[in-house]
């Protein structure tokens, strides 16, 4: 099945229709949800609607690693600006690299000139000392 995104408030339009016009299935937020709606509650509409989130906002991260669930995937940007053409330069160089692992539940952050992934849920190892033994 191909990728849906829904990109968060943050993300420019013109990325958004920028991605439309090379071919990616996204949306940005206000066409779906009102603006003030709370992120862990974007998080439970996109898991529904089998959406990938893509944002600038690093509360996601956290809210997705705490949630325990492998959907929905998501697109972090921490990118040194948030001007568009450079935002849908790096996410069209990066898609197509992650589309499985987006597909299969992740995570991944994209930066100037690196990204990281990792595997939805993220699964948290308790260490010896902290359960008490």
């Amino acid at each position: 099945m191909a990728l849906r995104f829904i990109a968060d408030m943050n993300v420019s339009p013109k990325t958004v229709h920028d991605l439309q016009v090379q071919g990616w299935n996204i949306i940005r937020l206000p066409q779906v949800l009102p603006i003030n709606t709370a992120d862990a509650d974007i998080l439970v509409w996109a898991r529904q609607e089998n959406r990938v989130i893509i944002t600038h906002d690093l509360d996601f991260s956290q809210l997705v690693a705490l949630s325990g669930y492998r959907y929905p995937s998501l697109i972090t940007l921490r990118l040194s600006t948030a001007e568009p053409d450079w935002v849908t330069q790096r996410l069209l160089e990066i898609l197509p690299d992650v589309e499985e692992l987006l597909d299969n539940g992740g995570a991944v952050t994209i930066e100037d000139d690196k990204m990281r992934v990792r595997q939805l849920p993220i699964i948290r190892l308790v260490s010896k000392r902290s359960k008490g033994i």
